[in-house]
């Protein structure tokens, strides 16, 4: 661990040169600076499940229902809704006063494009149009969903939390293909994307959008009003952590959405920063595997990495403290009703048996390519610990090196590995939401409609189609602890443990920042 901070500090002095240019100018008393946890290089929030893509799409979108903190599904954009005697029939009417940055009103026909094209690539989304008969605008504000079949989570999907979240967007960019990105990113959120001001690399600038109108209620979480207190946000990209809590002491920045646990302790010493679990329940590390190529095209290949696999190294290596990490084998969650164990599977491992199961796969010693994302601070501490515990057991492991940005526009290709595409990746996803199979992206087993990696498992597909549409808890239940045996007995991905997330700001001048599954960045007042 004094190695890591000694090697910090070192990168800080390096690095002091490629921030000064962001930091340069003090900022305005209603101006606030934070350092996200990643570059903003993707911008298309249904193109991608990336965290800090998602973030974007908070800034600058808005959604029909959102979560509160009580995990209820509140109305967002949705004035009110209605539900027929059977069930199939969903009517919405918009509230009044919404309109896109470009000034034009919010119409059904937007958001029924939205939908569609969410629906496309989201897992819970996927799920909800095989339910779908029909789904029209009946005038300029009210729209209507009809079900041809039982669906019994129309309220969480459309107000699902974290990726993929069912933005609304104008109809003539919902309408853009759902596996190309979009170019045209305007929103009708609270902030305003300031495109002309974004620099890759160095920052990304939102305006507050001065004619949003807010619900009425007080914020809970993602739900009630949006109400922007400050002019203007700037997210800064400082990739070594010892320079941005530099930059915080300092009073350089304001915030820092996720700091690394090394640093709590310099960070708790200063009386005017608050170090804040903004994110209390939660998020899940995934190594994710790609199904489509050797070696883990073959279920005994996958099943060999799992027995190879002690996630206590991982969690030691990434979060470090162990008061805020959790080991836990369970997919879908521990502390969720559908929490289940394992056994000793990923937790102690069994490594004659992980290297007689890639025997029997019939692996060529093909090196796999395992990509690195370096500058992503929740995960970047996990591919070399994996490339050591794969090796241990006889896999080949090329360890390549770059950007997270890099990182989500490669997992998004499907060629040979040989031929730019990957094996192996690691990432994490907040812990709401994650528990329901129906929402979890990493169980989709539908194949070129599956998350990345791309899995193929009808068996699974049924699953999760029979929990979306069971209606009874106990038999729910009973559907997602199948589920959670399928991921195990297929190795569809592997758990490597939870932690808690924690963000720093200075408390001499913000407050106001909410709890939640993403870093809600309205309702912050700075002094």
């Amino acid at each position: 661990m004094e190695i890591m901070r000694r090697l910090r500090q070192v990168a800080a002095c390096l690095a002091l040169s490629t921030a000064a240019a962001a930091l340069a100018a003090p900022a305005s008393a209603q101006t606030l600076k934070m350092v996200a946890h990643s570059d903003l290089k993707v911008l298309d929030p249904i193109w991608t499940t990336a965290f800090i893509t998602r973030n974007h799409g908070y800034m600058i979108y808005d959604t029909l229902f959102a979560q509160d903190a009580e995990a209820r599904i509140q109305p967002q954009m949705v004035d009110k809704y209605e539900v027929s005697a059977d069930k199939l029939t969903w009517t919405f009417t918009l509230r009044d006063g919404l309109a896109w940055h470009d000034g034009q009103p919010v119409t059904a026909e937007d958001c029924v494009a939205s939908i569609k094209r969410w629906g496309a690539r989201d897992a819970l989304g996927q799920e909800m149009m095989k339910a779908v008969g029909t789904m029209k605008a009946i005038d300029a504000k009210t729209f209507q969903i009809v079900l041809k079949e039982p669906f019994g989570l129309v309220l969480d999907a459309l107000g699902k939390p974290s990726s993929t979240v069912p933005f609304m967007m104008p109809k003539r960019v919902a309408e853009t293909d759902p596996f190309k990105q979009i170019d045209d990113y305007t929103g009708s959120g609270p902030f305003i994307f300031k495109k002309d001001e974004w620099k890759p690399g160095e920052k990304v600038v939102y305006l507050k959008n001065t004619k949003y109108k807010p619900r009425a209620e007080p914020p809970s979480m993602l739900a009630g009003g949006k109400v922007v207190k400050i002019d203007r946000l700037e997210w800064l990209a400082i990739s070594d952590p010892s320079t941005a809590v530099n930059a915080l002491v300092q009073g350089e920045i304001d915030l820092i959405e996720i700091p690394v646990p090394d640093l709590f302790p310099l960070l708790k010493a200063d009386k005017n920063i608050e170090l804040y679990g903004w994110n209390a329940q939660g998020s899940q590390i995934i190594m994710r595997f790609n199904h489509l190529h050797p070696p883990f095209n073959n279920l005994k290949a996958r099943q060999a990495a799992m027995y190879a696999i002690a996630q206590e190294d991982f969690l030691r290596a990434q979060v470090g403290d162990p008061e805020i990490y959790r080991v836990c084998n369970a997919p879908l969650v521990c502390g969720s009703p559908y929490e289940k164990s394992y056994g000793n599977l990923l937790i102690k491992p069994d490594l004659e048996k992980a290297r007689q199961l890639l025997k029997e796969s019939g692996y060529d010693g093909t090196p796999i390519v395992m990509m690195h994302a370096t500058d992503l601070l929740s995960s970047n501490q996990l591919p070399p610990v994996g490339k050591q515990a794969l090796e241990k057991v006889g896999f080949k492991v090329d360890l390549q090196s770059m950007d997270w940005q890099t990182v989500v526009t490669r997992r998004a290709k499907k060629d040979p590995p040989a031929q730019g595409g990957w094996n192996i990746f690691y990432t994490t996803t907040v812990t709401v939401g994650t528990e329901s199979p129906a929402g979890n992206s990493f169980t989709s087993g539908g194949c070129e409609k599956a998350w990345f990696g791309w899995p193929c498992d009808p068996e699974m597909e049924k699953l999760r189609t029979s929990y979306a549409r069971e209606v009874d808890p106990a038999k729910r239940k009973e559907i997602a602890m199948a589920v959670s045996d399928r991921v195990m007995d297929q190795a569809t991905y592997i758990v490597l443990g939870q932690y808690k997330a924690f963000g720093a700001y200075r408390k001499d001048r913000i407050s106001g920042w909410l709890p939640g599954p993403v870093p809600v960045m309205w309702n912050i007042s700075k002094k």
